[in-house]
């Protein structure tokens, strides 16, 4: 197992297309709940804890062998927005072309075979993973990681927010981090034996009425 193939995944370069989605974090800005430093904190950390975990129990399901279309299934189930549900599949359909070049095997050919239109993103990240030959853990990781990362990174280029402050932000919830991928992990051998409805299915209302929001915006910087 190379811990250099994790980097290379969780890489914010990883030509995935990951840079054009804010995680919510646009609606967010424009409603005035992120403003600065503190308020774009919470924000990670409520998504870290609902919608992270979520994607990061998926990934560490897929690394573990369940099923790729039960996953997409649950994945739909806890995607209550259409407008989050599009947004997944087009990540999920960049990852496993950056994927199938990058770490070339007939699961992934497989899976993009299943899915023409896509997988939801957090499922092929698993599939991704496994073809790099990485571990659950790994791909927990790099689900929760993505989701602080991404709209931390965002809110950079929103508020022009210094680097220093977002890059703190992710930092701080390191901790957090470690303490969503072991829950993710443990769900997801939950999920070996038991199928995909023991997964956890935290909701983030707020996030899918504000995507639908974000959605109708006539201009907008991020697609997401």
């Amino acid at each position: 197992m190379s811990r250099a193939a994790l980097l290379v995944l969780a890489d914010g370069r990883f030509p995935a297309g990951g840079h054009a989605h804010s995680g919510g974090a646009e609606a967010a800005v424009k409603a005035g709940r992120i403003t600065g430093r503190a308020s774009l904190e919470e924000f990670c950390r409520g998504r870290l804890h609902t919608a992270g975990l979520v994607a990061a129990s998926l990934a560490a399901a897929g690394v573990l062998g369940v099923d790729v279309r039960e996953l997409d299934a649950a994945a739909d189930a806890r995607t209550p927005s259409p407008a989050l549900r599009v947004a997944a599949r087009k990540l999920g359909r960049q990852l496993i072309r950056a994927g199938r070049a990058i770490w070339p095997s007939e699961e992934l050919d497989a899976v993009a075979r299943e899915f023409p239109k896509g997988a939801h993103q957090p499922v092929v990240l698993g599939a991704v993973a496994r073809a790099a030959g990485l571990g659950a853990l790994d791909a927990a990781y790099c689900a929760a990681y993505e989701c602080v990362s991404g709209p931390a990174s965002a809110v950079v280029r929103l508020l022009s927010l210094d680097p220093f402050d977002a890059t703190g932000v992710s930092a701080r919830l390191a901790p957090e981090v470690d303490r969503v991928a072991d829950r993710a992990v443990e769900a997801a051998r939950g999920a070996v034996d038991e199928g995909v409805d023991v997964l956890p299915a935290g909701s983030a209302p707020l996030l899918e009425i504000s995507a639908e929001l974000h959605a109708a915006w006539g201009v907008r910087l991020f697609a997401s």
